[in-house]
């Protein structure tokens, strides 16, 4: 009797696809899937409304079951598991059907970057700049590290009056999303809290909020 051995079977790694590498950047081919609530879909849409018209690509509110089914499929296309609590942001390809990533930094530079061709709304972030960025979105960070970070935003104001020059990129969507919440918000000092004011009135920012 030849006894048969079975391949280990492994999660399925996450969708991580990029425009411009293996999916070209045609005005209309995608569709994002975004969710209400939720922090990385707000960074998503803030980013659509800060670079307006010259992004070509629809997007979809998730909200009742029944508008989950093409982004269920969109996941099964590509061989993965779909899980409707991770609603989104998702993008998707509409030639192949199939989702592209759920990444939400990849997905802003391929917005700003590959498909609007705004590539001075996605400049390199200094490494301090972007561990304090992470720092103050991740809702399980210590709060010392939160409050090291609102620190250095508080320095880095002074000087400029966005996150990284004298207009808004993204890396001002990532710390409005961040401000957004009132605990992090409330160990703010005066530069900061102005900053937020500052990307209220907005229109971008203050639209998508």
């Amino acid at each position: 009797m030849i006894q048969m051995v079975l391949p280990r079977t492994a999660p399925v790694p996450a969708p991580r696809g990029r425009i411009g590498a293996g999916f070209s950047p045609v005005p209309h081919r995608y569709h994002l899937y975004l969710s209400t609530g939720c922090p990385r879909s707000l960074r998503v849409r803030t980013a659509l409304a800060l670079l307006g018209p010259a992004v070509p690509v629809a997007a979809t509110l998730l909200g009742p079951p029944a508008t989950h089914a093409a982004l269920r499929r969109a996941y099964e296309a590509a061989g993965h598991p779909y899980d409707p609590a991770q609603g989104g942001p998702a993008l998707c390809d509409t030639w192949s059907g199939r989702v592209v990533s759920d990444h939400t930094p990849d997905i802003l530079e391929d917005l700003a970057v590959r498909l609007a061709g705004r590539p001075e709304l996605c400049p390199p972030v200094p490494a301090r700049r972007a561990e304090a960025a992470r720092a103050l979105l991740d809702g399980a960070a210590p709060w010392a590290e939160r409050a090291a970070a609102l620190a250095l935003l508080e320095r880095w104001l002074a000087v400029h009056p966005y996150a990284l020059g004298d207009r808004p990129t993204l890396a001002d969507v990532d710390l409005w999303v961040a401000l957004a919440d009132p605990a992090v918000l409330s160990g703010a000092g005066p530069r900061v809290r102005a900053y937020v004011r500052r990307l209220r009135a907005h229109p971008a920012f203050g639209t998508a909020a």
